[in-house]
């Protein structure tokens, strides 16, 4: 099966996306998803997702489950705590001051009234920069140059394209059909490539953030340059009170320098993406969000200052709740288990049923845009784009498993998504250098949008379905 629709959000599915096949139980109850996803040792990714996953990323913390997951997730979680979030908040402005300047220059090569953008591609470049040196304290500059021009963007590129034609298909079979794993495909060498690469920076990352740390541990000071996630990571690692047996080897620690790029560069940029097509919407948003964040008198607002906003607050919610950058995932029963219900359904047989009865084996598709949509929870309204919805929101939510503010888009239990704080706070600095900076249009018409998903909901034009995603829009200076 190709290509499938979802009744509640009619969007169009790659339903070969994470490999797995077969009959697969998709429910918006909020209780049975709270079992599911915080039951992680009966409910797992499946074994074809988990191989598709460590293919490109190693043996990350987005492949792992169990024990190795938890150890991993414990000495990772210091690099991305409030407090480190909260240092990292002048360079998500600083890059957004960049991609502002950027946009600036467009405006006066086209003309010195508006550009015409791809806000998809531009926040992309950006938010790859972002990762770079907030993640890595490792200068891209894709900005500047481009993404062609820097070796570990474009490994980035080639490792996370998705393969067309042929090696598509071939790596679908694989994922399917373990047997065939061994036998590699034309489109392996470039892979391959992009792999050692990744790798030998990587290595050159770890060597740099590891002696730095002991320099400053020889010299008695708690506090070195680097504050990017990685340098954080590797001090927290190499922490004298941290048993052997907990520490990450090598080979873990280097398996998050693939991770952090995946799940902190495209799933940010999307977000932001559709946060500024909302924007072109509705004009009443737009001028009120910028009136709200000219209110600031500074260019360099702290997260404090950036959190105090309370209708950038609602906006961001209402952006992750309407457009959820991944919308989708899933997870297989491990053993036999039975799903408590917060409402019963009555079965083909007209039996009314409190709970699912799960056989091992029985694969889930946890729907995170469905869940953000079904109207016994969000309301009547639920499939309007309201920020004013969060000045007062329902009672039912609180059922929602979830790391911040109910919202089902970065998951719940331990496999919840680690950066969140790092994606929000991102996402509120783009927001609030380039709104007080633009006014935005978009450059189509509303029609010819569309939403393709797969890992990410991306916009894209129906009247070019050949095209890779994309958002058109028109920016001019903002009075």
């Amino acid at each position: 099966m190709g290509w499938s629709w979802c009744v509640y959000c009619h969007i169009e599915w790659d339903a070969l996306a994470d490999g797995t096949q077969g009959d697969r139980i998709l429910t918006t109850d909020a209780r049975a998803l709270h079992h599911i996803v915080t039951r992680d040792d009966i409910y797992q990714k499946p074994e074809p997702t988990r191989y598709n996953l460590a293919r490109i990323v190693g043996p990350g913390v987005l492949v792992l489950e169990g024990d190795q997951h938890k150890q991993q997730r414990r000495i990772m979680n210091p690099a991305f705590g409030s407090t480190q979030i909260r240092e990292l908040t002048p360079t998500f402005l600083e890059l957004s001051d960049k991609l502002r300047d950027c946009w600036l220059r467009a405006i006066e090569a086209q003309g010195g009234s508006s550009a015409r953008l791809n806000a998809l591609s531009e926040l992309s470049r950006m938010t790859l920069d972002v990762i770079g040196k907030a993640g890595f304290g490792y200068d891209f500059n894709t900005l500047d140059d481009g993404e062609e021009s820097n070796e570990l963007s474009r490994a980035f590129s080639v490792l996370f394209g998705a393969p067309g034609g042929a090696s598509r298909y071939w790596f679908m079979l694989q994922s399917r059909i373990p047997v065939l794993r061994p036998f590699k495909s034309m489109g392996d060498t470039p892979e391959k490539h992009a792999s050692r690469t990744m790798d030998r920076i990587g290595r050159k990352l770890l060597k740099d953030a590891r002696t730095e740390a002991e320099q400053a541990e020889k010299a008695g000071s708690s506090d070195f340059k680097g504050r990017d996630l990685f340098s954080v990571l590797v001090r927290a690692n190499m922490a004298t009170d941290l048993p052997d047996r907990l520490r990450m080897s090598d080979e873990d620690v280097l398996a998050q320098v693939p991770t952090f790029m995946v799940a902190g560069h495209e799933t940010t940029a999307t977000g932001t993406t559709w946060a500024i097509y909302q924007l072109t919407q509705d004009m009443s948003i737009q001028a009120r969000l910028r009136e709200e964040l000219r209110t600031l008198d500074t260019d360099t607002p702290t997260l404090e200052e950036l959190n105090s906003l309370p209708y950038l607050e609602n906006f961001v919610k209402e952006v992750l709740r309407f457009y959820a950058p991944v919308p989708w995932t899933s997870r297989e029963a491990m053993r036999d288990d039975v799903i408590p219900l917060a409402e019963p359904y009555t079965d083909t047989k007209g039996r009314v049923c409190n709970e699912i009865r799960v056989r091992k084996g029985q694969q889930f598709i946890i729907p995170i845009h469905c869940l953000h949509l079904v109207k016994s929870i969000w309301g009547e309204d639920a499939d309007e784009f309201k920020p004013e919805r969060w000045e007062s929101p329902p009672d039912a939510i609180k059922g929602i498993p979830s790391v911040w503010s109910h919202l089902f888009s970065f998951l719940g239990g331990s496999h919840a998504c680690i950066g969140f704080r790092f994606s929000v706070a991102e996402m509120k600095a783009l927001l609030f250098v380039l709104v007080r900076a633009f006014e935005f249009e978009l450059g189509v018409s509303p029609e010819d949008i569309k939403v393709r998903a797969s890992v990410v909901q991306r916009p894209a034009l129906k009247s070019e379905p050949q095209s890779t995603a994309q958002l058109p829009i028109i920016v001019r200076r903002a009075a």
